[in-house]
């Protein structure tokens, strides 16, 4: 997911660990989506990848040595203490999570993180024994408690050769996280909401399926915002290869018919229902246990209707906003019209695949916001992120409109 960190200052920081050369990488990710960005080391982490390399990717000089003859100040770790809007430490080694849950400050980095009042985000690598010893564990426990976050290993193979929980998360999640820190906002406390996703797929035989080209971008990045606004979110998705959102209950299902069985379940309790995948309209009548052979004049494929989901949903509707997605490729608006009256929902969102930037599988999307009291709004061309931003900021305002 492209984020925009434009006008943030982030400081990260590098302590001793092999993994510190994934930094220079999140370094260059996060200057690419916007953000002013410096570099603290531990003489430790210098062993690994030098001062130099983060200095020429931050434009910016390291700082490692409290005592640097070419420091601005003699208070200069304070100056670097109220500079940024988040800090983060990746990776963070065991030693340093140690000294930190324990108010010890012998270097720069630790020094920085004595004084810092702004938000500090911890992203530990370390082996798998280590991060399973209950000292360690104890002192990560700490940090939670004191309101530090900390972003959790993942499992795999180890620089030392071993397997276990220890590695660096994903620095696609790092920067996720880092993007939830600072814009979480209570906009949508306490408000239940369900967001279906993707594609579905209806089994012809057991290698064959009929589906459609919907990637999911724009669901899970509704999922992902309405959880930042503070919601409690459950992304239902079909088949994608997207890595689900980091805060949001994932149900995955696979046919039109799974769908419709996870959405009856959720729907029911939530204040907000987003459907935005992209449902089979028809099935195989009958689906074959067997894979099905060619031959020299094919077969031919009886279908049937699925289950629609969206009027489904809207049918059983008590005080929910219930937001649907149609595609159309000609009459749109009024296409869109229609549909948001059959479907009985409060907000349809209509786009045409044929508009350059808003087909499948792609970062962007535009279209049309159709409601039932009031003209449509048109949203130009514009990040996949940011339209959901846009969806969500209509949907907030219908709950107050309608006191929901």
């Amino acid at each position: 997911m492209a984020y925009s960190f434009a006008h943030k200052k982030i400081l990260l920081g590098i302590t001793g660990g092999i993994a510190a050369y994934k930094s220079a990488v999140l370094v260059r990710e996060l200057i690419k989506q916007g953000a002013a960005v410096r570099v603290m080391m531990t003489e430790a982490a210098s062993r690994f990848v030098t001062p130099l390399t983060f200095e020429t990717l931050s434009d910016y000089p390291v700082a490692m040595d409290m005592f640097d003859s070419h420091r601005t100040s003699s208070t200069w770790h304070i100056e670097w203490a109220r500079w940024p809007d988040v800090i983060i430490i990746c990776p963070a080694t065991a030693n340093t999570i140690a000294k930190v849950a324990h108010g010890v400050a012998d270097n720069m980095v630790t020094t920085i993180l004595m004084a810092a009042k702004t938000p500090i985000i911890f992203c530990p690598a370390m082996n798998c024994e280590m991060y399973k010893n209950r000292f360690y564990q104890h002192n990560e426990q700490l940090l939670r408690e004191n309101g530090y976050f900390v972003i959790a290993p993942e499992e795999g193979e180890l620089a030392c050769g071993e397997k276990g929980v220890g590695r660096l998360a994903d620095l696609n999640d790092i920067v996720s996280e880092t993007y939830w820190v600072l814009n979480q906002t209570n906009s949508l406390a306490d408000k239940k909401v369900v967001v279906t996703a993707g594609p579905t797929r209806e089994a012809i035989d057991p290698v064959r399926f009929i589906s459609n080209r919907s990637s999911g971008k724009m669901g899970y990045a509704l999922a992902e915002n309405a959880a930042i606004r503070g919601a409690h979110v459950t992304l239902i998705s079909g088949p994608t290869a997207l890595k689900p959102p980091r805060h949001v209950h994932f149900k995955s299902v696979d046919s039109a018919q799974e769908m419709a069985s996870a959405v009856a379940e959720s729907a029911a309790e939530s204040d907000i229902l987003i459907m935005s995948a992209a449902v089979a309209d028809f099935r195989p009548k009958e689906k074959s246990s067997q894979k099905l052979k060619k031959d020299e004049f094919g077969f031919n494929l009886q279908l049937e209707p699925t289950t629609d989901i969206l009027k489904s949903a809207a049918g059983h509707k008590k005080n929910q906003i219930i937001v649907g997605f149609a595609l159309e490729t000609e009459n749109v608006l009024e296409n869109g019209k229609k549909k948001l009256a059959q479907k009985n929902c409060d907000l349809m969102v209509v786009n045409n695949p044929f508009v350059a930037g808003a087909g499948f599988d792609v970062d962007t999307n535009q279209g049309y916001l159709v409601f039932r009291n009031q003209e449509p709004i048109h949203l130009p061309l514009m990040s996949k992120w940011d339209m959901a931003g846009e969806i969500l900021n209509h949907i907030e305002r219908l709950s107050i409109d309608h006191k929901y």
